[in-house]
């Protein structure tokens, strides 16, 4: 029986990043009430904070897309805040949610919790079977704990919490900013203002990595997909099925931005995983498809990014 969203009141924790303002877009055609609260209004890591509010807003379902993000460089310099607050996060809504009453609730990890040499396609089973890639450990640990939270929920007291894995996500919301930013809007960057000045583009590493790309709407319309039509303990990857390397990819960005300059590899720059690419065949047996391929959607972030429409701009 599908979850009906109907009539719902739904929580989308962290609203105001990229996959949780993609979710809010989503959830406009699904006849909810969405519920959404500021981090001036409301401190995520504070768990008696966050059971007051759940227990007077009463959600019946909760999409958990609220976390401290980044990349390679912000991973390698913060350990502690990566890894603390992620967890304190969790925490705080999974206590919550249950205290609350809660129905339904969707936890939304990362790829990066598979192990730095798992087999490809990353199935989900791969979890826990190798080392971690060192840059981002701090991340990963804190999302394998959020899985097991849901798993350990739903266990111990019955409750329809539910996980998923999203691949490399960009689009509108996501972070532009040099020190903080993925491998995608990075290059987006990079390549804007190379194209302002004529210089090189830079890439970190050798370029040979190969990576998986989805758009955001996508990953959000997922992950609405899921909360409907999944209720099972073992997680679920949300991938599109294709992948690129980081070299041909920052081609791709130059033609999508029409630059034609120079491209230089950093090698003194890790690689990080030298290939990530998820098996979504879990969820595209239960029917769901991705719908925007690469270079369009490309083309959509560098309009948000154009329009101010992201972070670190």
């Amino acid at each position: 029986m599908a979850y009906e969203l109907a009539g719902k009141r739904v929580w989308v924790a962290g609203h105001r990043g990229m996959v949780g303002g993609a979710i809010v877009r989503r959830l406009a055609s699904e006849d909810c009430e969405v519920l959404t609260v500021g981090r001036q209004d409301l401190d995520l890591t504070d768990q008696r904070a966050v059971l007051g509010w759940m227990e007077r807003e009463r959600p019946d379902a909760v999409f958990l897309a609220a976390a401290r993000v980044g990349g390679i460089l912000a991973n390698s310099t913060y350990p502690v805040d990566f890894l603390r607050d992620n967890l304190l996060i969790e925490t705080a809504i999974f206590s919550g949610a249950h205290a609350a009453g809660v129905g339904k609730l969707l936890f939304l990890g990362s790829s990066c919790i598979y192990p730095k040499f798992a087999e490809q396609p990353i199935r989900e089973e791969s979890l826990l079977t190798g080392p971690l890639e060192p840059t981002n450990e701090w991340y990963a640990i804190a999302k394998i704990a959020g899985i097991k939270l849901a798993q350990a929920y739903r266990q111990q007291y019955g409750h329809d919490y539910i996980s998923a894995m999203p691949t490399n996500l960009y689009g509108p919301g996501d972070n532009f900013d040099p020190a903080a930013s993925h491998v995608l809007p990075a290059l987006i960057r990079k390549v804007h203002e190379a194209k302002a000045t004529g210089a090189p583009v830079t890439v970190w590493g050798t370029g040979s990595p190969l990576r998986e790309f989805m758009h955001v709407d996508d990953c959000a319309d997922a992950c609405v997909f899921l909360m409907r039509h999944y209720s099972d303990a073992p997680h679920v990857n949300i991938g599109a099925g294709s992948e690129i390397s980081i070299r041909d990819l920052t081609a791709l960005v130059m033609d999508v931005l029409d630059y034609a300059g120079e491209i230089v590899t950093d090698p003194t720059k890790p690689d990080g995983t030298p290939r990530k690419l998820m098996d979504n065949s879990r969820l595209t047996a239960m029917g769901w498809r991705p719908r925007i391929g690469l270079r369009e959607g490309i083309a959509d972030a560098y309009a948000a990014f154009l329009a101010g429409e992201g972070r670190g701009l």
